[in-house]
């Protein structure tokens, strides 16, 4: 009798799950029917094709094989609504017309979708759901560089795939600074970030980008993505080039553009009055920056650089080092000059901490208004990021101390006071949930209190 039971049990569960699994089928196919796919109106020209490819055949044979398909048609039905009565006959051929059709548009996909992206689990009417919605999104523009701008970029590419990365290239420390000086292109580290935080390929393709040799003669301590960027722009002459032809290969969503194609060294005048020379320098700097320059003088911006900035809805600078990711893009008089120009929002993202040597004791407000001055080089006195996204003031913990104790302090932000002068600014919780040996921007929130101030600065300007 157990035994009976169970055997019931698990046939009625077996039941239930193959109903399930069969309700999903069922709402798999009518998502195809969504709007935004640009499915239904293929199928509706596919169909009209047809049908009009029949009519162009019946019109050329006299439409002898319409009379014929006319007797066949009226005998079958006659001989079917003679066992089946009228009323249900219809609605019963309607829906083995739409399960057949369903069943056909489905199968047809599958198949597709196994012979372009056979290991992939996502199905293809979600993949095409997705991509319409992100294609959908403002063009934004992300100014900065380091593990701050790829950190950003991680977040922002769940929301737009219009996305254009101005990524700066003065590092001349590590692998990038050694590439630098033996082959004599420009640094391709936080470029190599940026196309890995925006790549959807195959997640051991970012993987192998992003991976470092531990060891080998003249191999130990560069990324292989390193290697690969400056092969290409050997190849191809420059490290634009590069990036696009990286970007096809890593299925880039949106694209990475060097803040300019000329060879850069980065120098910083401290409030002593002493020069340093070279990006990895200042950053060590133990002494107030004043301001900062390059050699050569006023490099020139790539037109897609300024063309992106053009076409901008979003345009964000930071997070990132103030002095070595950030302002250095500001030393390109094009990029400022179309900053000037554009009337959209603009951002400034604020880091979390401070950092030892180069930004001890500054806070949000001062930040802001070294990015200020350094504009004032060009000549430019009205500020340009009006809006500012900060953390809001962080909890005493051991990892705070651990900062504290490394001579970071976290980024205080003072909003009472940027707020009288006429900023916006929105405090939250952008730091990552989980815990990490380090205080980082958490992707997600950071990207969602973006396109917060986006939307609410848009809805007030309308």
């Amino acid at each position: 009798m157990k035994k009976r039971s169970r055997r019931i049990k698990k046939t009625f569960l077996n039941l239930n799950r193959s109903n399930l699994g069969l309700v999903r089928k069922v709402f798999r196919i009518l998502r195809w029917l969504l709007p935004g796919l640009l499915i239904k109106r293929w199928m509706l020209t596919s169909a009209i094709g047809f049908l009009t490819a029949m009519l162009g055949i019946a019109i050329w044979t006299d439409f002898a094989p319409l009379f014929w398909l006319i007797e066949v048609f009226f005998w079958a039905m006659t001989g079917l609504s003679s066992v089946i009565p009228s009323p249900l006959l219809g609605p019963a051929i309607l829906i083995v017309g739409i399960l057949l059709l369903g069943l056909g548009q489905n199968r047809s996909i599958n198949s597709i979708q196994k012979a372009l992206v056979p290991e992939k689990d996502t199905f293809l009417v979600d993949a095409l759901r997705v991509k319409s919605k992100l294609s959908k999104g403002p063009n934004i523009v992300a100014i900065g560089g380091g593990t701050g701008l790829s950190t950003l970029l991680k977040g922002l590419k769940n929301y737009s795939s219009n996305i254009s990365a101005i990524v700066t290239v003065s590092d001349d420390g590590g692998s990038s600074g050694l590439l630098r000086k033996e082959l004599g292109v420009q640094p391709p580290g936080d470029i190599r970030n940026c196309l890995a935080a925006l790549s959807n390929e195959e997640p051991i393709l970012t993987r192998l980008f992003q991976y470092r040799f531990s060891g080998g003669s003249g191999l130990e301590g560069h990324s292989f993505g390193n290697l690969f960027l400056s092969a290409l722009t050997t190849i191809t002459g420059s490290l634009e080039k590069a990036v696009q032809a990286s970007s096809k290969v890593l299925a880039v969503q949106g694209q990475v553009i060097p803040a300019t194609s000329i060879d850069v060294m980065l120098w910083a005048e401290l409030e002593d009055g002493e020069k340093i020379f070279g990006e990895s320098l200042i950053s060590k700097s133990c002494k107030p920056i004043r301001r900062i320059g390059c050699v050569p003088e006023n490099p020139t911006a790539p037109p897609t650089a300024i063309e992106a900035i053009k076409q901008a809805d979003l345009i964000v600078l930071g997070p990132g080092s103030l002095y070595t990711s950030l302002l250095p893009n500001l030393l390109i008089p094009d990029i400022v000059e179309a900053l000037i120009d554009s009337n959209v929002p603009k951002i400034y993202i604020s880091n979390l901490m401070t950092q030892p040597g180069e930004t001890d004791g500054l806070d949000v407000y001062e930040h802001i208004k070294s990015i200020e001055r350094q504009l004032s080089i060009f000549g430019v006195n009205r500020r340009i990021f009006n809006s500012i996204l900060s953390q809001v003031e962080f909890e005493e913990s051991p990892l705070v101390e651990y900062y504290r104790s490394r001579g970071a302090e976290p980024v205080k932000c003072d909003r009472r006071k940027l707020v009288s002068e006429g900023y916006y600014v929105l405090q939250a919780p952008l730091y990552a949930k989980k815990i990490m040996p380090t205080l980082r921007h958490d992707p997600r929130r950071l990207a969602r209190a973006l396109i917060y101030i986006y939307k609410k600065i848009k809805k007030s300007s309308q």
